[in-house]
């Protein structure tokens, strides 16, 4: 469904000249590469994260892959369709949700903004009852659908416009942040929506996002991009193996302690009984761990946890080097 070959993106920035006394009234015109030479491909139904840091080039990417902005160089193909080229008719295969932005109408109730979009689209008014009365359902819509966009809760808003995006049943879904801001309950509906919807329709869905919940939960794949270029392209759980070198096991003793002296692990954080010891998965197991923890102190209770994902990425991003 989606193919990039080598796609980069160059902008002119205008900034302050340096050096000189006039030089603060002086600018020069440098070249930023927000895209560089970013090549993956999508296949027919998958649902992959795209994550990076403020600046990555996620948003850029996705501008591109809609036909918002012309790349500098590099190919890309979305549903069959140059999006440079045909960007008109790519419109009617893509849905896009940007998180900081909205496609309703601000002063409008819902409802009417949906109505907008689908003499837009020209989608059927028997395909646009159904696909609506769906989404109500699913959305939990009804309780806001006559309230004007901008009386609307940040939750509802988003999902509002992520029915939006689908009203003329497109097969490709971008999502760019689609959870900024919301809370617990919001996150949990979308998620649970955009799972459905993936499942029980096979929509392709590119989901960048921060939050590294969204991607696990969601995304069996996922492309992490750093300074314009892809870092990693693999399956989600696959990173933990790769990057995620250090395990932790969390012994509760039967009374407060030093921090324990565990041959191959050291203590990160103590808590009255409770302890974090972390080692090395390459160089001892958690077996060995706990064995030499029951060996000279007495254990209640004992749990092992699990790199964190977004702990894992902070990391790479911040050049942490592979271990494999």
């Amino acid at each position: 469904m989606i193919e990039v070959t080598d796609l980069q993106k160059t902008f002119r920035v205008h900034r302050k000249a340096r050096g000189g006394p006039l030089s603060v009234f002086c600018r020069e015109v440098v070249n930023v590469r927000a895209v560089d030479g970013v090549s993956f491909s999508v296949a027919d139904g998958e649902m992959i994260g795209y994550c990076g840091p403020n600046g990555a080039g996620k948003s850029t990417t996705i501008k591109m892959l809609t036909g918002i902005l012309q790349p500098s160089s590099g190919r890309m193909r979305v549903a069959g369709l140059d999006p440079a080229q045909d960007r008109k008719a790519l419109a009617k295969r893509i849905g896009v949700v940007f998180g900081q932005r909205t496609q309703l109408w601000w002063d409008l109730p819902l409802v009417d903004s949906f109505e907008l979009l689908r003499h837009i689209y020209r989608v059927h008014a028997d395909a646009y009852r159904r696909r609506l009365d769906e989404f109500t359902e699913l959305l939990d819509l009804g309780p806001f659908l006559r309230t004007p966009v901008r009386q609307l809760s940040l939750g509802q808003r988003m999902r509002g416009d992520l029915a939006a995006a689908l009203l003329h049943e497109p097969p490709i879904l971008y999502l760019d942040e689609p959870t900024i801001g919301l809370d617990v309950v919001a996150k949990a509906r979308m998620r649970e929506f955009l799972a459905h919807l993936n499942r029980a329709r096979g929509v392709t869905v590119l989901l960048t996002t921060h939050d590294m919940a969204d991607i696990e939960r969601l995304c069996p794949r996922m492309l992490i991009i750093d300074h314009g270029r892809v870092i990693y392209d693999g399956a989600t759980e696959a990173i933990k193996d790769r990057f995620g070198g250090e395990r932790t096991v969390v012994v509760d003793l039967e009374e407060a302690a030093p921090p324990l002296s565990v041959p191959g692990a050291w203590v990160v954080k103590v808590d009255g009984p409770r302890q974090w010891l972390r080692f090395r998965r390459a160089e001892t197991t958690a077996a060995q761990v706990v064995a030499a923890v029951a060996a000279s102190s007495r254990l209640v209770d004992l749990a092992i946890e699990e790199p964190d994902i977004e702990e894992i990425v902070r990391q790479i991003y911040e050049g942490r080097p592979d271990p494999t």
